[in-house]
Order: C-alpha cells, then sequence, then structure tokens
C-alpha cells in the first residue's frame, strides 16, 4: 500500500458524539454507517467497478480512501459465474503471475491496498451521506429494539397508553418503543386513555420495516402470574410456585399456588393480611376477583379445592376420559356452577378436566329409587322375599344379567346364603334372563330388526329396542354411529369408555371383511 498521511477531522468525531449521545446505538455502528456511507460516494467518482474501502480513524476523524486488488490464481482468469459472466475484473484482480513480476514474494489472496485522493463533498454528495448515515443508524436503532424487546417476551413492561383506534390501543414503553394491544387482549371493559400508565405481558415481538411490532396483552393467564411474581416476594424467590391459572379477564380468576416448605400457607402468603398482598394485583386487574387455591398433584384434592367456595359431597373420577362428576348439596349447587357456569368453567380450565356439578340430593333420590326398581325386580324374577334381593344388591348385583354370569361360589359366598339356595337364585336368573331375552328378540323382529343385531352381544336387550325406535335396526346401522350419538340415544349409559367398547365391538365385522378382501 502507498502510506499517506491523512488529515485530521475532529468535527466528524464531534458530529459521531452528539448521534451516539442522541440515538440508542453504539460508537462502532455510527462509525460503520459513516464508512459505508462515504464508501458509495467514493465509488460514484472513482467508477463502480474499483473494490473501494473508506476506513475512518475513530480518534482523529482521518478519513483513507483505498482502492483494493486481490490476487488471484491464473485459472480465475478464465471463470465464470452460473449465468456465464466473467468472474474476473482488472479493476479488482491480478493474477498471482503478473504479480510475481513485481513482487516475488507475492501470494494469492494477498490485497494491495493503494491510496486514493481524499473526496471533496459538495452540498449534494454531503445530504447524500447524511442520509444514508441516518438511514443505517435508523436500521440499527430497529435491530437494538427488535433484540432488546424479543429478549422480553414472557415479561412485563410499563406502559404509558399514547392512543385507542377501533379498540385497539398503543402505548410507550419506557420512552423507547411503541407497543400494541388488540382489543380482545384487553381486559374487557376496562377504560383506558391516553395519558394512562399500566402494566402489559410481552406476548410476541415481530420485525417489520417500519421497526419492531411488539405485541403486548393483559388478558393473558401469564400475564396474572407475572403480577404475582412481582408483588408477592415468596413467589418472586421461588419458594411458592403459581401452577395453574384460569381466568375469566376482568371478572373472575383462580390461581393454584404450591410450595414445598411445610411451615408456609402458600394461599395466606399470597393474599396477605387482609387480602393487602393480592389487593394491588386486583387494582391492577380492574377489580378482576382472585381465588387463591392449594395446588395438590391428587385430582380429587384439587378439584375440591378449585370448586369452592361451594362444599363438596362426593366425588366421580373417570380417569380414562378425565372427567369428574362433582356431586354437591342443593343449597351449595348454585355456588359450585357459579354465575353463567362461571365458577365450574374456570374450576375445569384450572384442573384441566371435564367437570360436572351434579345435585347430591337428587342423586341420593335417583339411588333410592334405583334400589327400589331392582329390589322389586329381583322379587319379581327370582321369586324370593325383599330381605335376599336387598343382600344381592348390597353385595353389588344390579341385574339379573350380573347373577347368570358370576360363579355360583360367589353367591353362595354371601352371608346367610349356602350352595343349594345360590344354585337355585343363579337358575332362577337364567331362566328369566333366557325367556326375557327370546320376548325382546321376538318383539325387535316385529319392528324389523335385522337378525345380525338382534343377536349381537355387545348391548342390553332393553337398549335394542330403544336403538330400533329410533331407526337403528341393523349392525351397520349402529357401526356408523359416533360415540356422541349414541350418548344422545342412549343417555342411562354414563360411561363413555362404555359407548366406546360398543361401538367398537359393533365395528369388528368390518374390519375381519377387510382382512378377508386383502387376502382375496
Amino acid at each position: 500500500m502507498t502510506n499517506k498521511m491523512a488529515l485530521p477531522r475532529p468535527e466528524i468525531i464531534l458530529t459521531i458524539d452528539a448521534l451516539v449521545a442522541e440515538k440508542t446505538v453504539s460508537r462502532d455502528v455510527v462509525f460503520e454507517a459513516l464508512e459505508a456511507a462515504i464508501t458509495k460516494t467514493a465509488r460514484s467518482k472513482y467508477g463502480y467497478e474499483n473494490d473501494i474501502v473508506v476506513k475512518i480513524d475513530k480518534s482523529t476523524g482521518a478519513i483513507t480512501v483505498l482502492k483494493r486488488i486481490t490476487v488471484v490464481d491464473d485459472d480465475f482468469k478464465d471463470a465464470v459465474d452460473e449465468e456465464g459472466l466473467p468472474l474476473f475484473s482488472a479493476s479488482k484482480h491480478i493474477t498471482i503471475s503478473d504479480m510475481k513480476k513485481k513482487n516475488p514474494d507475492a501470494k494469492v489472496g494477498d490485497v494491495i491496498e493503494t491510496w486514493l485522493p481524499s473526496l471533496d463533498f459538495g452540498r449534494a454528495q454531503f445530504q447524500s451521506v447524511r442520509q444514508i448515515v441516518l438511514q443505517k443508524i435508523k436500521n440499527a436503532e430497529k435491530d437494538n429494539q427488535y433484540q432488546e424487546f424479543k429478549e422480553k417476551v414472557g415479561e412485563v413492561v410499563s406502559c404509558v397508553v399514547k392512543r385507542i383506534e377501533f379498540g385497539n390501543v398503543y402505548v410507550d414503553i419506557n420512552g423507547k418503543a411503541e407497543g400494541y394491544l388488540k382489543r380482545d387482549e384487553l381486559i374487557p371493559r376496562e377504560n383506558l386513555r391516553p395519558g394512562d400508565r399500566i402494566r402489559a405481558y410481552v406476548l410476541d415481538v415481530q420485525r417489520d420495516n417500519v421497526g419492531p411490532q411488539i405485541y403486548l396483552t393483559r388478558s393473558h393467564p401469564n400475564f396474572m402470574g407475572k403480577l404475582f411474581a412481582s408483588e408477592i416476594p415468596e413467589v418472586y424467590e421461588g419458594i411458592i410456585e403459581v401452577k395453574a391459572i384460569a381466568r375469566d379477564p376482568g371478572s373472575h380468576a383462580k390461581v393454584a399456588v404450591y410450595t414445598a416448605d411445610t411451615s408456609i400457607d402458600p394461599v395466606g402468603a399470597c393474599v396477605g393480611m387482609k387480602g393487602s398482598r393480592i389487593q394491588s394485583i386486583v387494582n391492577e386487574l380492574q377489580g378482576e376477583k382472585i381465588d387463591v387455591i392449594e395446588w395438590s398433584s391428587d385430582i380429587v384434592k384439587l378439584t375440591i379445592n378449585a370448586i369452592a367456595p361451594a362444599k363438596v359431597s362426593k366425588v366421580v373420577v373417570d380417569e380414562d376420559q378425565k372427567h369428574i362428576d362433582i356431586w354437591v348439596p342443593e343449597d351449595q349447587l348454585s355456588i359450585a356452577i357459579g354465575r353463567r357456569g362461571q365458577n365450574v368453567k374456570l374450576a375445569s380450565m384450572l384442573t384441566n378436566w371435564k367437570l360436572d356439578v351434579l345435585n347430591a340430593e337428587e342423586q341420593e333420590k335417583n339411588r333410592a329409587e334405583d334400589i327400589k326398581l331392582k329390589t322389586e325386580q329381583f322379587i319379581s324374577a327370582l321369586d324370593v322375599d325383599d330381605l335376599v334381593a336387598h343382600m344381592l344388591i348390597a353385595e353389588g348385583f344390579n341385574s339379573l344379567e350380573e347373577l347368570t354370569l358370576v360363579p355360583m361360589e360367589e353367591i353362595a359366598s354371601i352371608e346367610g346364603f349356602d350352595e343349594n339356595l345360590a344354585t337355585e337364585i343363579q337358575n332362577r336368573a337364567k331362566s328369566y334372563v333366557e325367556k326375557q331375552r327370546e320376548e325382546t328378540a321376538k318383539l325387535l323382529k316385529e319392528k324389523g330388526m335385522a337378525e345380525d343385531l338382534i343377536n349381537f352381544t355387545g348391548i342390553k336387550p332393553e337398549y335394542k329396542v330403544i336403538l330400533c325406535d329410533n331407526n337403528i335396526k341393523t349392525l351397520d346401522d349402529l357401526a356408523d354411529l359416533d360415540m356422541d350419538e349414541l350418548k344422545t340415544l342412549l343417555p342411562m349409559i354414563k360411561s363413555s369408555k362404555e359407548i366406546e367398547t360398543i361401538i367398537i365391538k359393533a365395528r369388528e365385522h368390518w374390519f375381519k371383511e377387510n382382512e378377508m378382501n386383502k387376502k382375496d
């Protein structure tokens, strides 16, 4: 390189320092932007075919303009790009054989830099450089903003409402960027005005030509979780963990909390003396009512806690379907369900199980009627007294069919029964069931049911009558039903698993036919 001393330009250093102080960018970024802008101007003067580079001394502001030529292999002279255009340019390259004539120590890849006269900036050139620098600084600011707020996704930020357009709210985030809350990310019925100070949860940050798009929310459950961490020291420190949150924003929420420290009451610590700790969160959420409950890994305990303040009589769990029936006293029914079903809905969201609230008194009444009907059926069909009938029911026999299927010894093991009595009861049950099946089959045949469904063993005869009355008359008709349709036709079958089993069994002949067709 030809060495020449570039003149100091202190005014450049002053300008760059002023830009750094004014903009949220580093000094290096401004220097790079200025070098790129002057390089563009230099190329327009010395020719775009040349490899021009500009360097600015960061301490003196001296500008050095250089032309670079790269030493390439001799074969590169004949190389072309994908479109067949030559890659070698005499303005940018020199072959190793030509370079060795000037410098025997030259190597492929060496770069020869030649000093070019400094540029004289006229008004037009100065404006061009200024625009390029400002644009690059603006782009750098956008990148800095994007990176800064991308790291804040999942955090809470303080904002000031700037403007409201069609229900959507634009906010200023600490004077650094503009955030955006869609109408459905706001707390319903909150009346925000320009100048209001609020907090919001950073939901997402996306790149955009005009700058980073920062999407905020005040209705997301995680927003409440972050408020708990900011207002309750034990949550912030990790002593108490927020395990689950269910919200009806602006109205009601349930928060399940847990601690491994048995000396701490997690609910009391979150609520505070006379609700002092929870009140600041309630105020931030426009008066949203918050129920803080204790988390439990036992789904029954968690469900009982979640349905509070209602008192629970008993629960029935269907683990396969993740469904729980909750029985409550009649005077607790409206409390458990809540206004417009809100309480049970939030409890269901919190537990992630389907919950149904049922009347305990009505259940007991139905149970008594069910026992009465079974007792009358056993007395009539087996020709026994009510004591024997009650003993069979107490042992868990719910139908005459069950008596025909169990080993005789199981009936004989009932206290007060012997082998002779058990044999007689089972024979009478078999005789009665067989007679009923024959009568039901005759009735179904008269109603037009096909033999394949009459002989289908996966469903009770009395249920077949109901199906027939609803125009389900062949095994294919039954197999075509989905679970919801069959459950609607036979609401007395409470178990979803039983419904599923019936449909699968009804479709077995389809699978067999498919297998036979494959073999053929």
